[in-house]
C-alpha cells in the first residue's frame, strides 16, 4: 500500500510505494506518468546486487553514504533521532534488501491522492503488514551490515510469502450413503393363564333296594318236604341303595406354544447425496494499461529462462502458446498473447 510522506521544509509531498519487483515498480511509474505526474518527479529505487535493475546503487555501506538509496531514505524519512521515522525508513531499506523496489513521487498535495491511488491499483505492498510477516520469521530490524539477498534468496522469499499468505482452500465434500440396521420394538405377545370356575349341572339315576315282608294266610296241608325241613330258620336280605359319587379328572385339551420366528425382507432405500464440485475460472486480471497482469508476469518470467535467452518472439511463440495453455487450462492464447508479448519485450528489449 502506498504511503504519503510530507517534506514540510520543501512544501512538497512525497508518496512512497513498495512493489514486489523492479518490473512491477516500472509499470507503476509508467502509470503514474500516464496519470499526469511529471516523469522527472518519479524515482524507482532497487537493489543492483540481488539482480534488480534500478536507478540507485545499494551497497554494503549504503547507510553511511549521503547519496544513493540510503541518502534518499534520509531525505524522505529524516536521519535524526525520530524513532518512528527511522523505523519506517528501515522497513523500506529492508524491503529493497530483500529484492523489492520502491517508487517515490515528489508532487504537490493536490496530486498526492492521485499518486496514491495509482500506486495502490498497480499493486503496492502494505509495508507494515510485510514487516510483520518478516518478524514472524525472526526479523528484528534492519542492520547496516546485512548483505543484500541473492537472486535465489529473493525467489525463495517470495515463494514463502505466497505460500504463507496467499494460499486458500476450498474443501471438496462428498456425502456417502451409509445403510445400517437397528432393532426397534414393534409390539409383542404376553401369554398367561388363570383359573376359571363354572357351575355344572348333571343328572344321574340312582337305584335303591327295599326288603318287603308279606304275610299271607294259607290253609293247606304240610308237605313232606316242609315237614322234613321243620327246624329253626332265619333269612337275611340286605337292602342297598345307590348314591351319587362326584369326582373330577383333569385332562389336557389344548397347548398354547409361545415362540418367535424370523423373517427377512428387502427394503429399497432412496435418498439424495450431495458433493462439492469446484470450477476454476481464470479471471481476466488487467492492469491500468489494459494488459492482462498474469499474462504479463508470465511473459517477463519466461523471457528470463536460459532456454529462451537470445531468441526472437517469432521463434518461441508456438512453444509459449503450448506451455501457457497447458499450465492454464481454459485460457485462450489469442486473448493473452499481447500481454505475454509485452512482458517478453520488457525483458528482452525487443519492442
Amino acid at each position: 500500500m502506498a504511503q504519503i510522506q510530507t517534506q514540510t521544509q520543501a512544501a512538497t509531498t512525497t508518496v512512497v510505494g513498495v512493489f514486489e519487483d523492479y518490473n512491477a515498480a516500472e509499470r507503476a511509474s509508467r502509470q503514474l506518468a500516464e496519470a499526469g505526474i511529471p516523469r522527472d518527479s518519479i524515482e524507482v529505487q532497487s537493489n543492483l546486487q540481488n539482480g534488480a535493475a534500478g536507478n540507485a546503487a545499494y551497497g554494503d555501506n549504503a547507510r553511511a553514504e549521503e547519496g544513493g538509496f540510503m541518502g534518499w531514505l534520509n531525505r524522505v524519512f529524516g536521519s535524526g533521532d525520530d524513532d518512528y521515522a527511522r523505523r519506517e525508513g528501515d522497513q523500506y531499506a529492508e524491503a529493497v534488501r530483500r529484492g523489492s523496489a520502491v517508487v517515490s513521487v515528489n508532487t504537490t498535495e493536490d496530486m498526492a491522492d492521485t499518486a496514491t491511488r495509482v500506486m495502490n491499483s498497480a499493486g503496492a505492498i502494505d509495508i507494515d503488514e510485510r514487516a510483520a510477516r518478516w518478524r514472524e520469521g525472526g526479523y528484528t530490524g534492519y542492520e547496516d551490515a546485512a548483505k543484500p539477498y541473492t537472486p535465489d534468496q529473493v525467489t525463495a522469499g517470495r515463494e514463502k510469502l505466497r505460500g504463507d499468505g496467499e494460499r486458500e482452500s476450498i474443501p471438496v465434500i462428498e456425502e456417502e450413503l451409509q445403510v445400517g440396521k437397528r432393532v426397534v420394538k414393534r409390539g409383542g405377545v404376553r401369554v398367561y393363564s388363570r383359573i376359571v370356575e363354572r357351575p355344572v349341572d348333571e343328572q344321574v339315576n340312582l337305584r335303591e333296594e327295599h326288603v318287603r315282608v308279606e304275610r299271607r294266610p294259607v290253609n293247606r296241608p304240610v308237605s313232606d318236604a316242609e315237614l322234613s325241613g321243620l327246624r329253626d330258620q332265619s333269612i337275611e336280605l340286605t337292602e342297598t341303595a345307590e348314591e351319587a359319587v362326584i369326582g373330577k379328572r383333569a385332562r389336557v385339551k389344548e397347548e398354547v406354544i409361545v415362540g418367535k420366528e424370523t423373517t427377512e425382507r428387502t427394503q429399497h432405500v432412496h435418498d439424495t447425496l450431495r458433493h462439492t464440485e469446484v470450477q476454476v475460472d481464470r479471471l481476466n486480471d488487467t492492469d491500468a494499461t489494459g494488459y492482462d497482469a498474469a499474462a504479463y508476469e508470465y511473459g517477463t518470467s519466461i523471457a528470463r529462462e536460459d532456454r529462451y535467452r537470445g531468441r526472437n518472439w517469432s521463434d518461441v511463440e508456438n512453444d509459449l502458446r503450448s506451455d501457457y495453455t497447458r499450465t492454464r487450462p481454459g485460457s485462450t492464447w489469442d486473448k493473452v498473447k499481447d500481454s505475454v508479448r509485452r512482458g517478453w519485450d520488457e525483458v528482452t528489449g525487443k519492442r
